[in-house]
Order: structure tokens, then sequence, then C-alpha cells
């Protein structure tokens, strides 16, 4: 693919641009624990909540589709998996956890992964914004498909 085709597609959002990337900057760590589909537990860092996504919630309030993006993570991702991240401009939240871009071993990134299966939508908080527009076409186009918790009868 040509650079200025490249560039075009990215600043355009379009999903035919690569879901797995590699980084040299990312840094390696292995999961630990799973507390639910946009927070987890990794190995040097401790607990990581996830840029740009938000997924149902499974503790207090249980969130219709919430359990389900909880095991998608699980699934994905379980105790032991080797994964790279990048911090966002903001490292922490208010809560302490680590906020950063997850992307599994073989590079597939986890943050757009789960807004592209209808597990999460976009939630962006600058400065953390790097890939806001992303996100946010990938939800539009879950949601038009019915992924996930858009499909018909998912969340009654």
């Amino acid at each position: 693919m040509s650079p200025a085709l490249l560039i075009a597609l990215v600043a355009c959002g379009d999903s035919a641009e690569p879901e797995r990337q590699a980084d040299a900057s990312r840094i390696p760590a292995r999961v630990t624990r799973h507390t639910d589909g946009d927070t987890l537990w990794l190995s040097g860092i401790g607990k990581l909540r996830l840029i740009g996504v938000d997924t149902p919630e499974v503790y207090g309030r249980v969130e219709c589709f919430g359990r389900d993006a909880s095991a998608f993570v699980r699934r994905l991702l379980p105790l032991g998996a080797r994964v790279r991240y990048s911090l966002g401009v903001d490292e922490r939240d208010r809560y302490g956890r680590a906020l950063a871009y997850l992307y599994t071993a073989d590079g597939r990134f986890v943050n757009l992964l789960l807004v592209r299966r209808g597990y999460a939508q976009p939630l962006t908080i600058p400065p953390n914004d790097r890939f806001a527009a992303r996100f946010v076409a990938a939800a539009r186009k879950a949601r038009a498909r019915g992924a996930g918790l858009w499909a018909p009868g998912a969340c009654v």
C-alpha cells in the first residue's frame, strides 16, 4: 500500500487499516488479574484501565452486556497472557490506575477490538484522545452491523 493511501485511510478512520501493529516502544507485560471488560492487572504496572473505551459495568449495578464484555477479555487475554502496552499522555487516572493502549502478543489492538466487536463504546477523555476518531468510527460500524451490545434483543 502506498504511503499516501495509508495516510488517507488513517485520516478517514477506515477499518481496512490492519488491526495488528508492531511497535518496539510498547512495554511487555503479562496479565495477572481480570477486573472487568476495560480494567485488568498487568505485571510490572498493576491495575490498568484501557484508554478510549468504556465497557458495561459488572460491579454494583450490573449493566447489560457487562458480563459478556468481561468474558471476552478473559478469553482474549487469559491469566499469564503476554501483552504489550503504551501509556497515555495522562499516565494514571484519579484512582491510580495506569491508562494505556493494550496489544495482544500478536499485535491486535485490544481497545479497538472491544469497540469493533460491540463490547465497548468510545469514551474520550483528553488529553488521552490519540485514537478517538478510530474508536468512534468503529462504534458507528458495530452499531450499524448490530454487533455485541447493539445486537437485536441484546439489551432488552
